[in-house]
């Protein structure tokens, strides 16, 4: 007999002939009805793009707008739009092939068709007419664009957002390792369950791809009006992400929306920005708001049962079917997922399943993120955070009424302090169960402190304002796992403290204020091991002119600085010398390199760094703008870069440093520079009051099509921290709009 588990894998690869089993695919030929509901919400939109090329989109209602967004979008980079969807719906391997087929089955966990086109049904009325419309806009797009041809999605629907609901660069879900899930899923189970004898489709054949680099880090500031020269508060979006992971857009309508900053490809909702009179920045948290279960599970007939409490509950099961490109056309696999009311099953620890556990209310967290925009002071956007679904991010505020707040993670589990929730927990011990979320007033929160200021940078909360900040002893363990302040938390409490008079300029500044604390911290040590050295051996003349820049440098990274390159070349390795230890021992790498890094350990990662800057440039005395560049060649979500092609030098480093401003950079296969990926993308200072003021910058720029004039025209800004003025009102725009037009008209 067939048992469930037996149909873990499809007994054979199919082509796409045969995948039947699937949901047809919507027609992709717009109806009579179609094209009149289009051209009626595109004659209500109005684009205008100002000489950056950014687009200011208004309409009659928020779904007018809304339309015009993702027509918009489109128009800029359908690619990253389309791509966003297809991995958020768990289809990459459509396009990828076989090693996306895991990595799709980990986004089917928790995104399964049915089940978000019946959460879709139930939406607020509202909310549907702002889905309907975002599908509309994209296939609008389409159907105007006849040239442009998906890659996947063919035709949108509008249930797809609430796959892609969280804006952040890494949603919860990527928590869940890939090469665990596929074990267990793609391989061989547990014999003693049930695991059948044989795998007709190994798990060899799908090769993992590389996990995504997690996101490095983000800067929100917001600064009191008594600290300010104009006596109003001031903000700065700074995210981290992956570059060109986002777009510049402003959104109006006449149903209130008036929003300016960030929105992810492909969705209606700005997600850092701001409107007339307040604004809102996220930034990644350290709250344990993810959990492991070890769940006892037997058979019970065809079926699986798990232990909780003195019951056995049924294991549900359901279909899913990940199709994957292959060089003879579409194959499908089909797994079987099982979950328990803790959630879906991840992976097999020491015969135990283990669920996983996380914040999964889609419907809620478009209706925050939406209605988010509309806030337009601390009481209204404090109403929105009573929905506690902004699992991933911690968030500064301020408003135009002087208010300024650091809002940690939105979505705290309320747990049994007793149990280590780092690890594992007991699934069949009812003490282990989640008793509701934190209240906002629960969590660490800091409200219009004494000090006039409030930030982070992805650190803990307890530096978040200084002496005025949330003590750790009033808060259980899992509200943060960080064990130790972070580089740039280092930094902010250097620049903040104490100063007056900060206006937008200022803020900026202190930005790209170019210390790095982290070297700050371990250059003595390299220093001091140096002077360890007996006179008279190798590496005391070897090393001499290098020890001599580093003694004289003052810790600030710059163009022309050839101790910052040393320097981070001399990071980079021993990093990598002393990581394993550095894990083993619980600390970061920073600090055991304090701490235990041995005189020969400091000094070997030096000579290495030497030899490695001399081999690549010719020297080891190479100033870092030489080393670390900005470069936009092509569009490809997986950049290429060529020491021949044109470039832009650098000043700023990676944020592992402790610089506020990152450029997380690296060489490529065939290069000797360093081309960044990754830091800061998108970078905003906002002064609130009468009306507001905004200077911003997008790295490279807003259109992804290399022939655009806004290809690259803010990389020379980006590079040098140079902020643009941000045209909020029409007058303002009215002196810097390059064109006007309704989706479709040209």
């Amino acid at each position: 007999m067939t048992t469930p588990v037996s149909k873990l894998i499809l007994l054979c690869a199919a082509l796409a002939s045969t995948a039947g089993a699937q949901t047809p695919a919507p027609s992709t030929t717009p109806s009579q009805v179609d094209l009149a509901r289009w051209s009626r919400e595109a004659e209500s939109v109005t684009i205008t793009r100002d000489d950056w090329g950014i687009p200011h989109i208004s309409g009659k209602t928020d779904a007018d707008a809304v339309f015009g967004l993702l027509y918009a979008q489109a128009e800029d980079d359908f690619n990253r739009v389309e791509t966003n969807y297809f991995n958020a719906l768990g289809r990459a391997a459509e396009w990828e092939g076989d090693t996306a087929v895991y990595r799709d089955l980990r986004y089917r966990l928790i995104n399964n068709p049915d089940s978000l086109k019946a959460i879709y049904a139930r939406a607020p009325r509202w909310l549907q007419s702002v889905m309907n419309a975002w599908a509309d806009g994209l296939n609008f797009y389409l159907y105007k664009h006849p040239e442009v041809k998906p890659k996947v999605i063919a035709r949108f629907e509008p249930w797809m957002p609430l796959a892609f609901s969280d804006g952040s660069i890494g949603p919860d879900i990527e928590s869940v390792n890939l090469t665990t899930l596929a074990t267990f899923y793609g391989a061989r189970p547990n014999v003693a369950l049930g695991a059948p004898s044989r795998s007709p489709l190994p798990a060899s054949r799908f090769p993992l791809p590389a996990p995504r680099s997690p996101d490095q880090g983000s800067n929100g500031i917001a600064i009191a009006p008594s600290n300010t020269l104009s006596h109003h508060a001031l903000l700065l979006i700074n995210p981290h992400t992956s570059f060109f992971f986002r777009a510049e857009v402003q959104l109006t309508s006449q149903e209130g929306l008036n929003t300016y900053g960030a929105v992810t490809w492909g969705q209606f909702f700005v997600y850092q920005g701001f409107n007339d009179r307040a604004g809102w920045m996220h930034s990644s948290t350290g709250a344990d708001n993810i959990d492991e279960y070890l769940e006892t599970v037997t058979r019970q007939g065809d079926h699986f049962v798990y232990r909780y409490g003195s019951a056995q509950r049924p294991v549900t099961e359901d279909k899913a079917v990940i199709r994957y490109r292959t060089a003879r056309g579409m194959a499908q696999k089909t797994f079987t997922i099982f979950h328990t009311h803790h959630g879906p099953i991840v992976r097999e620890q020491n015969g135990k399943w283990v669920s996983v556990r996380l914040m999964q209310r889609p419907l809620d967290a478009l209706i925050q993120s939406f209605t988010r925009m509309k806030a337009r002071n601390l009481k209204s956007f404090r109403q929105t955070l009573e929905l506690h679904t902004n699992s991933s991010n911690n968030t500064t505020f301020a408003d135009a009424d002087g208010n300024i707040a650091y809002i940690h993670s939105n979505f705290i589990p309320r747990r049994d302090t007793s149990f280590d929730w780092t690890r594992p927990v007991d699934g069949s011990d009812p003490r282990t169960e989640w008793r509701g979320v934190l209240s906002v007033e629960e969590s660490p929160n800091v409200i219009n402190p004494p000090n006039g200021w409030v930030y982070n940078s992805n650190n803990w909360p307890w530096s978040a304002a200084g002496p005025y900040s949330p003590k750790r002893a009033s808060f259980p363990r899992y509200v943060e796992i960080s064990t130790e302040e972070g580089p740039r938390g280092r930094h902010a409490l250097k620049i903040l403290p104490g100063k007056k008079d900060f206006t937008v300029a200022s803020l900026i500044s202190a930005a790209y204020d170019s210390w790095l604390p982290s070297f700050a911290r371990m250059i003595p040590g390299l220093l001091k091991s140096y002077d360890n050295l007996p006179s008279s051996g190798p590496m005391k003349a070897r090393l001499a002119g290098q020890i001599a820049a580093l003694r004289g440098w003052d810790y600030r990274w710059g163009i022309n600085s050839i101790p910052t390159s040393l320097a981070v070349f001399w990071g980079e390795d021993i990093f990598k010398r002393i990581g394993t230890k550095a894990s083993s021992a619980g600390l970061s790498a920073e600090t055991y390199v304090i701490e235990r890094a041995t005189d020969a350990e400091r000094i070997q990662s030096l000579a290495a760094a030497t030899t490695k800057l001399t081999q690549d440039f010719g020297r080891w005395q190479t100033p870092w703008g030489n080393i670390n560049r900005f470069q936009r060649i092509n569009d490809e979500i997986a950049p290429k870069f060529d020491d021949a092609a044109p470039s832009i030098p650098v000043p700023f480093t990676s944020s592992q440093w402790g610089s506020l401003a990152s450029f997380k950079a690296r060489a490529y296969p065939g290069t000797k520079k360093w081309y960044g990926t990754n830091g800061n993308s998108f970078v905003a200072a906002i002064e609130f009051g009468d009306s507001v003021r905004a200077r911003a910058i997008t790295a490279g720029g807003e259109s992804g099509n290399p022939s655009s004039p806004h290809f690259n025209d803010e990389a020379q800004r980006y590079s040098t921290g140079n902020l643009r003025d941000v045209y909020f009102y029409p007058a303002q725009l009215k002196e810097h709009t390059e064109r006007v037009y309704h989706p479709g008209s040209r």
